[in-house]
């Protein structure tokens, strides 16, 4: 970073947070993606961060790049007060390091996605394209005929609105655990491969963190009130991969 600026403008405004106290570095992520049709706008601090992500004078933002290693406090800290508030907007953390255990600290916390600080422009937008595809994707199914939702047991899983209740409950999923959702529940009954899901959700060709499936996998499971070791939802197959049951049927 930074590439030369090649790539297809993308159609809309899209309007980005980025939260990095690297001045330099967003600067240089407004300059690569402004052209493409995206609005950039930045915090350099944790405090700061969250009022723009979560305050009352808030945007409505396509997306949040977020830091790790952020002044007033850490990236994962921001990361929890924005899924308070906003559950579903796509969030793309930056690691330093690349480390394993940042990436499935920020994955467990609700990171959508992750990218090493070593990232290439190309690989910055790819990622933040396919994050923001999957949680626009309603828009693009309004024009298509309805899809019936899927039922298993007393959870309801919606593809044209892209919602799940549990019971009455609304859950509040991440794009990435609503896919994974989706991806089960249209198997249930099936074992799905960790390939088969990465294949599904991630709609990219560079290197996959394959533990970020099982990461997820636990999220989505929390949120269904799901016990690994004697679960009623999702069922882990050694070697394999994972299952969605019908616990009325168990």
């Amino acid at each position: 970073m930074p590439e030369q600026n090649s790539q297809q403008t993308d159609s809309g405004n899209k309007t980005l947070l980025v939260i990095d106290d690297d001045k330099k570095l967003c600067r240089l992520i407004k300059a690569y993606l402004e052209p493409l049709g995206y609005s950039v706008c930045a915090a350099h601090s944790g405090p700061d961060g969250v009022e723009r992500a979560t305050g009352d004078e808030r945007e409505n933002w396509h997306a949040i790049i977020l830091d790790v290693m952020l002044p007033g406090f850490d990236g994962f800290e921001v990361l929890r007060k924005i899924r308070a508030v906003s559950p579903s907007v796509p969030v793309l953390m930056l690691t330093a390091r690349g480390e394993e255990t940042d990436r499935i600290v920020g994955l467990e916390i609700g990171a959508d996605d992750y990218l090493p600080k070593t990232f290439s422009t190309r690989e910055l937008l790819a990622r933040l394209r396919a994050v923001t595809r999957r949680a626009t994707l309603p828009a693009a199914q309004n024009k298509a005929p309805a899809i019936q939702e899927i039922v298993i047991g007393n959870l309801r899983v919606s593809p044209d609105t892209r919602t799940a209740i549990l019971g009455d409950q609304p859950l509040a999923l991440t794009p990435v655990e609503f896919e994974l959702l989706l991806s089960l529940a249209r198997a249930r009954g099936r074992v799905k491969t960790r390939d088969q899901l990465l294949e599904e959700i991630r709609e990219r060709e560079y290197e996959v963190f394959d533990r970020s499936i099982d990461v997820h996998i636990s999220a989505l499971r929390k949120k269904l009130g799901d016990d690994a070791k004697n679960p009623r939802f999702i069922r882990t197959f050694r070697s394999a991969g994972y299952m969605l049951m019908n616990p009325d049927a168990a």
